[in-house]
């Protein structure tokens, strides 16, 4: 992976990080919207995916 390469996922890192943590502040207790569980799940997944391929 090149340093720019690597650089944008370390980024993109902590922005879905970002995200996901807003994400879950906005969520009420109860009655979540399907869209808000989809959107945390996919998030999430890509979340997951980058950290995989990040370089230790």
């Amino acid at each position: 992976m090149s340093e720019h390469s690597s650089n944008g996922t370390r980024s993109r890192i902590k922005e879905l990080e970002k995200e996901i943590s807003e994400l879950k502040k906005r969520m009420p207790a109860h009655s979540v919207k399907p869209e808000m569980v989809l959107e945390l799940e996919e998030k999430e997944e890509e979340l997951k995916e980058l950290l995989k391929k990040k370089p230790s």
